[in-house]
């Protein structure tokens, strides 16, 4: 299939309006009517990228971090468990979950010891 980086297929020659495929046999500007044969359009491809920044920028939701803000992991407070860490011995884990399988098998559960940093998953 052919990459067309010259999206002009795409649109009315007269008046630039995005062309809706009504037919098999045309696509149409809704606008003033004008019609292109659809094997012009044939083979042709268009590719695009739509970024997490993007989606929030369309949806004027803040960035998950604004310049000049505190480092995630110092402004992160998880809660506490009293288990005892398997590298240092230390007795406070902080710990998170995540569902990383399908939504009918429990979530796994994150510690990270607070004295040596140490992380890993209960199993």
């Amino acid at each position: 299939m052919e990459f067309c980086y010259g999206r002009d297929f795409l649109f009315c020659d007269i008046c630039g309006t995005q062309l809706l495929l009504r037919s098999p046999k045309f696509a149409e500007c809704p606008f003033c009517g004008f019609r292109r044969p659809a094997r012009e359009m044939e083979g042709k491809e268009t590719r695009y990228t739509i970024t997490g920044e993007d989606i929030r920028r369309e949806l004027k939701i803040e960035s998950f971090m604004q310049a000049g803000t505190v480092h995630m992991r110092e402004e992160l407070q998880r809660p506490i468990a009293n288990k005892i860490c398997p590298n240092c011995g230390h007795n406070e884990l902080e710990y998170y979950t995540k569902q990383l399988r399908s939504a009918d098998e429990g979530a796994t559960t994150f510690y990270e010891c607070r004295k040596c940093k140490h992380g890993f998953r209960e199993q």
